[in-house]
């Protein structure tokens, strides 16, 4: 595999989605979690979204429960959460594991392509973001600390 445009994964309504559908885009995937501290940046990633969606941003919300339990519900608790709580309009996707045997190939890859710090490939909580180009090439990754406000700047070169 080669690009994020190689995987497949099922959305939030349980339908399997070829991400090569999102070919052309520049994309900000995050692991989310509705009752986690950094939960509010669902927020400032729905601005993003709505700001830059017709410059060629998406946004991919992949739910995950293995960081303190704060993902308990099922796919459409989550969605009824996201819609109803933060407005969410960007595509959302089915509960994943990130890390471990068993975690999502495209987080698999997602890991190996930006490592963490010190070179640790796990991620360490929710809301880690990957910043990926208009041709599938994985270029960045952020912590949950880095807000999607702070990330802004970097949207400008891979958008128009």
């Amino acid at each position: 595999m080669s690009s994020v445009y190689d995987f497949t994964a099922d959305n939030i309504e349980g339908k399997s989605t070829k991400l090569d559908a999102y070919q052309g885009k520049a994309l900000l995937i995050v692991n989310v979690a509705s009752k986690c501290g950094f939960t509010p940046q669902y927020k400032g990633l729905e601005a993003l979204y709505k700001k830059y969606k017709d410059k060629g941003l998406v946004v991919l919300g992949f739910p995950c429960d293995q960081f303190g339990h704060q993902e308990p519900g099922d796919e459409k608790e989550i969605k009824d959460f996201c819609s109803l709580t933060y407005d969410v309009t960007f595509p959302m996707f089915a509960k994943i594991k990130v890390n471990g045997d068993d975690a999502h190939p495209l987080y698999k890859f997602l890991k190996n392509e930006e490592k963490g710090i010190l070179g640790t490939t796990a991620i360490k909580w929710n809301f880690t973001k990957f910043l990926v180009d208009k041709t599938g090439k994985v270029l960045k990754r952020y912590g949950s600390m880095d807000t999607p406000e702070s990330i802004e700047k970097d949207l400008a070169p891979l958008l128009g």
